[in-house]
């Protein structure tokens, strides 16, 4: 493996295992999903739009909020303040540490976690996972808002 990256260690087998996980705790849960006959037959487009603005939202939370930066500690480095309650970090150590670290501070890495959490939810107890979409997709709207009215507030 030192071929592919010879001038940087790359955690090329905890990439595997967290892949294995992923696609695990996915691919079992829709399985079971058939098996028991609660796999819809589609999920709406609406429930689409929601948890995408829901997964913006909490991805972002979880990668780069300063308040659940004690979340991402043990695998990251504070690098600096990033602005609006965000921050810069980096991820340390070696192997599922470093894995796990880059995948912690990756929003759009670990949307697709969160993108299947809430696809899963929809299967398993769909109303329930509206309304937690629902909280972050406001959440985003809400900051889209805000820098709207920052912007105007900056203009004036």
């Amino acid at each position: 493996m030192s071929a592919y990256s010879p001038h940087e260690h790359r955690p090329l087998g905890s990439y595997a295992v967290l892949t294995a996980i992923f696609n695990a705790a996915v691919g079992g849960s829709l399985v079971k999903a058939a098996r028991d006959g609660s796999l819809p037959e589609r999920i709406e487009l609406r429930d689409i739009a929601l948890a995408g603005a829901a997964t913006h939202k909490l991805s972002r939370l979880l990668s780069k909020d300063k308040v659940t930066s004690f979340l991402r500690a043990p695998f990251t480095r504070f690098d600096e303040m990033a602005g609006k309650g965000e921050v810069e970090e980096s991820p340390r150590g070696s192997g599922m540490r470093l894995a796990i670290g880059e995948l912690a501070v990756c929003p759009y890495c670990i949307a697709q976690w969160v993108a299947a959490g809430f696809t899963v939810g929809y299967v398993a107890a769909p109303r329930t996972t509206r309304v937690v979409t629902a909280i972050y997709a406001t959440h985003a709207l809400s900051d889209f808002l805000q820098a709207a009215y920052r912007a105007v507030e900056e203009r004036a």
